[in-house]
């Protein structure tokens, strides 16, 4: 079955009396049990619910992995997912990440004893060089959050391999419509399904997608006893986003790469940082691992006083601190989602007090490009 069919008619359907067409939403906490001796699939809701079992066993077959659990949020995922590592495992990430993130390794995981290292994963040899005896995962985005840096998710795949770690890759910003880490050799997949999944703004939701049946047997255990997984309503509202999923991201991918284009017109904008530009450092690592170039652009205007400009005159653009969804949005990831990354390691990486993210949405490009001119120039 295509991808596009797949998002769409998924053959697990939850059968019914009705005969429902859309996935009907279970919203029970518990479930009777129908004897002693029988094995029932659902005994309680924070273990397995059928909404959320039809959602994630849709975004295991999308990632292309053996199987997924969904959570109430990003990091709530990502949460779980580090409890598969314990005191003494050194870990190697991206220095390019979502703010959150960097918050929970920084401030969680390497108060329980766990060593970080990061680094730009975009070079492989950085990343040969902190190998170490206790390696046991290496964490990527890529694109990266925000300044888009592209890895090559096969090599990093075979340096952790060869070396018995994971690779973990959060694939937030691509999709499995675009991207599939796990045939690229990732052992787990990540995603915000808040952003591109979901797709309306509209619900927070998080998941992982694992290669293999030990590494799902492990989350499952470690979701079940931490708890977080997503609600019923909640993933019935993902798995209606994902019927538009591909619909979405072409046209999200067409807008982006046309906005681009008209920037580059626009003198008060110092750097652009796209994946889909021709010019940009990981273009040929993206054409090779994906489909698409998604729709995450980060700009470096001429000043300070020009992106505040920029945000408080945008009309179409809308000053928030999300992306992925179906309305485009403008966000100051120094005050918003790299806030508590120190100052001088935010600046480093570009950061700073004139650089914007911006997430493309549907609407018409032309209007997206007039209202950005506008904000800059009038």
């Amino acid at each position: 079955m295509k991808f596009e069919t797949l998002c769409l008619h998924s053959d697990n359907n939850i059968k019914d009396e009705w005969g429902t067409l859309t996935t009907a939403i279970c919203q029970s906490a518990t479930f009777v049990h129908k004897g002693v001796d029988i094995n029932n699939p659902y005994s309680y809701s924070r273990l397995s619910n059928p909404t959320r079992r039809h959602l994630e066993t849709l975004v295991a077959k999308l990632e292309g992995g053996y199987d997924a659990y969904a959570f109430s949020s990003g990091m709530t995922a990502i949460t779980v997912s580090m409890m598969l590592f314990k005191k003494g495992d050194h870990v190697i990430a991206s220095d390019d990440l979502y703010g959150g993130a960097l918050r929970l390794f920084n401030n969680v995981n390497k108060e329980n004893g766990i060593e970080f290292d990061f680094v730009d994963t975009s070079n492989l040899d950085n990343v040969k060089k902190l190998v170490k005896e206790n390696t046991k995962l290496i964490y990527i985005e890529t694109p990266s959050n925000p300044t888009m840096q592209v890895t090559d998710i096969e090599e990093i795949a075979k340096i952790a391999h060869d070396n018995k770690a994971l690779l973990f890759v959060d694939n937030t910003f691509l999709t499995p419509y675009f991207q599939n880490p796990i045939k690229l050799g990732a052992d787990i997949v990540l995603h915000s399904g808040t952003k591109y999944l979901g797709g309306h703004n509209d619900t927070l939701a998080g998941f992982v997608v694992t290669s293999n049946k030990e590494l799902a047997d492990k989350i499952l255990y470690y979701s079940k006893t931490i708890g977080g997984q997503l609600a019923p309503f909640d993933s019935f509202l993902i798995e209606r986003g994902i019927k538009t999923l591909p619909l979405r991201m072409n046209k999200i991918n067409d807008n982006a790469i046309k906005l681009v284009e008209a920037l580059k017109s626009f003198d008060k904008i110092k750097k652009i940082y796209y994946v889909g530009d021709k010019d940009s450092k990981g273009y040929e690592i993206i054409k090779k691992q994906s489909k698409g170039f998604g729709g995450m652009i980060s700009i470096e205007v001429e000043s300070k006083e020009l992106a505040k400009k920029i945000l408080k005159d945008v009309k179409i653009f809308q000053y928030a601190e999300s992306l992925g969804g179906v309305e485009s949005l403008i966000t100051y990831p120094m005050l918003q989602t790299h806030a508590d990354v120190p100052e001088v390691e935010r600046n480093k990486r570009g950061i700073n007090d004139k650089f914007l993210r911006i997430s493309v949405g549907i609407e018409d490009v032309y209007d997206l490009i007039l209202d950005l001119k506008q904000a800059i120039y009038d």
